[in-house]
Parts: structure tokens; C-alpha cells; sequence
């Protein structure tokens, strides 16, 4: 099927913590939507309590999946038990590939202000589970912006869009899409996905039109998009800002076992085991 795609599906997100306290709105990952093929789970984070975020996330282990952070405000430290250490700042990307497993902590690099943003999680196909860990960081200034001739600015982290921009990202596992738009009042964007991708908007400001669809999304609500090949997004009387993220579905199987994602319970269980007898550390 090739056509427009449409919203199938809004959110307005869960309450949840995680870490050492943190809280946060879960939208994928959630009892309402377990996953988004290949998208495991997405966190969005907005406070600027310090209570709220300043216990982190401590040392935990991953396995078989992508952790992506993107920081809209804020600062955030992470380390790891490979020798890996940096700061990501508002603007700046991470992009983890946790492979056959890591172990690392992502912490607030301040004791106030506001700290904003966003972890994805990105499920890794069978043959990539056991790669060797790698890491993507990008600052803001590092990453490409297109600017369209009505307004649209375009932050390209991953992905192509149609004006041909490539983003800061190589992703060949799922060859995900995610982009930052922002776009004036009562324009519209469009962009080509794939058919074989699944995809979702979330709104950062403002709110928005999918194609001509029955819904209008506002502030911190997210939409799964339906099939086709590509999406058109008009903003309503404000200028908006959005994220677009898409993925190549896997249509594998899933088993979760708290920081692993595996596709048997068997390597779930061998995680735990190679976690516990400290080969995550080798």
C-alpha cells in the first residue's frame, strides 16, 4: 500500500520513574503501547525540580538494543565500564549500541535547572544482539539542520530527508529516521518513509495535523502513524515543533527481561548469567 500515512493511534503518555527516582512520561513501553516495531520504549523527561532527576540512572547493564538520549535542556554525564566517558548538553545526541552488552550510568551534570529530553530505545535485529558495544555522540553543532524556504528547520540526527540531508547518525541496523522539526504556524511539512518502517511523531510544542486525519495533536502527546510511504504534518495556529522518528520493522521475536531484549527467553536467562559472572566486563 503506498498513500499518505495517517495517525493510527494518539498518547498522552504514562507517569512513571525509573533509575534512582527519576520521573518521567513513558509512551512506548507502556501498558498502552508495549512497543512500536523497532521502537522498544520512549521516556520523555521535563522538570526542573531537582528532586525530580537528580538521582540518576546508576551503574545498569543493557544487551541487545540501542539506547538513544537526546537532551533538549540540561546536562547529562555517562560512563561506562569500557572507559567511555562524556557529557551530552542541550542540542547534543547519543546514540548506544549496547550489542552483547555494557554497563553504564547516566547521571545529571548539574543541581538545578530544568533538564529535558528524551531516551529511545531501539531494538537490534538477531544478527546484530551480540555486536561489539559502539557509541555515536554528537553536539548540537555537529548535527545537520536544513532550512526550508516557508520557515521549516529540520535537525537531522539520523536519517535522509527528501531535500537530500543525511543525518549525524549511521544506523544500518534498522535505518531509523529521526528528525526535529519546527515549523511556522499553519504550514505544513512532508517526508518520504519507507513502507517497510514504522513510524511515530511526538509534539514538542504546539500542535499538529497528520494529512487530513481526524486528529489534532498539542503538547506532549504522541501519534502512531498508519501505513504508506509518506506523511504530511501542518501546524495549527502556532508555530510547532515536533519529533518524526521512524524504523525498519524487525517482525521478530521479543522477550524482555528487565535491561535485556532478547528473542528467546533461553538468552534472556544467559544474559542474567553472563551479567552475574561479570562477563559483561571482558
Amino acid at each position: 500500500m503506498t498513500g499518505a500515512r495517517k495517525i493510527l493511534k494518539i498518547s498522552s503518555g504514562h507517569q512513571a520513574s525509573d533509575g534512582a527516582g527519576v520521573k518521567l512520561t513513558r509512551f512506548i513501553g507502556s501498558p498502552e503501547i508495549d512497543m512500536v516495531d523497532p521502537f522498544l520504549l520512549l521516556d520523555y523527561f521535563s522538570s526542573d525540580r531537582p528532586g525530580d532527576y537528580i538521582g540518576g540512572f546508576p551503574d545498569h547493564p543493557h544487551r541487545g538494543f540501542e539506547t538513544v538520549t537526546y537532551l533538549l535542556a540540561g546536562r547529562m554525564r555517562h560512563k561506562d565500564n569500557a572507559g567511555h566517558e562524556g557529557v551530552i548538553e542541550a542540542g547534543d545526541v547519543q546514540w548506544m549500541t549496547a550489542g552483547r552488552g555494557i554497563i553504564h550510568s547516566e547521571m545529571p551534570e548539574q543541581e538545578d535547572g530544568l533538564l529535558q529530553g528524551f531516551q529511545l530505545w531501539v531494538n537490534l535485529p538477531a544478527r546484530d544482539k551480540m555486536m561489539a558495544p559502539a557509541y555515536q555522540e554528537f553536539s548540537a553543532e555537529n548535527i545537520p539542520v536544513e532550512s526550508q524556504n516557508n520557515g521549516t528547520v529540520v535537525k537531522v540526527i539520523s536519517g535522509t530527508t527528501d531535500m537530500g540531508t543525511i543525518g549525524a547518525v549511521e544506523n544500518t541496523s534498522t535505518k531509523s529516521l529521526f528528525l526535529d522539526v519546527s515549523i511556522k504556524a499553519e504550514s505544513s511539512y512532508s517526508q518520504a518513509i519507507p513502507e517497510s518502517h514504522n513510524g511515530f511523531i511526538f509534539v514538542i510544542n504546539g500542535g499538529v495535523k497528520i494529512d487530513d486525519g481526524d486528529y489534532f495533536l498539542t503538547k506532549k502527546m504522541l501519534g502512531i502513524l498508519g501505513n504508506g510511504d509518506h506523511v504530511t504534518i501542518t501546524s495549527g495556529k502556532e508555530d510547532s515543533r515536533f519529533l518524526l522518528i521512524a524504523g525498519q520493522c524487525l517482525n521478530e521475536p521479543v522477550v524482555r527481561g528487565g535491561p535485556f531484549v532478547m528473542n528467546t527467553r533461553a538468552e534472556i536467562l544467559r544474559a542474567f548469567q553472563d551479567y552475574k559472572d561479570g562477563n559483561f566486563r571482558r
